[in-house]
């Protein structure tokens, strides 16, 4: 899938701003929440994203959601990691 297509996905699902980020390897996010809620898309690489006592790891095109006010955190994979960030 395309960053149009899945743009399109996110807008679809109510997500109002998407842009795409991208980290270097084995960049790591500690603990911290946003105010509204975000899905993240893979575009390349890979990251672990950790809430609740979990994690798991995404793969190019697997989507994972963080709802308002959780607290989470996220490392990038060795090669590092590019995604669509969709808020709302």
């Amino acid at each position: 899938m395309s960053v149009d297509a899945f743009e399109q996905q996110l807008r679809r699902d109510g997500f109002v701003r998407t842009y795409v980020w991208e980290d270097g390897p084995d960049a790591y996010y500690s603990e911290h929440q946003h105010g509204c809620e975000t899905a993240h898309i893979i575009l390349e690489g890979q990251m672990t994203l950790g809430y609740g006592g979990e994690s798991r790891i995404y793969q190019r095109g697997e989507r994972c959601d963080v709802p308002a006010g959780v607290v989470h955190w996220a490392r990038m994979g060795p090669r590092g990691c590019r995604y669509l960030i969709g808020e709302k």
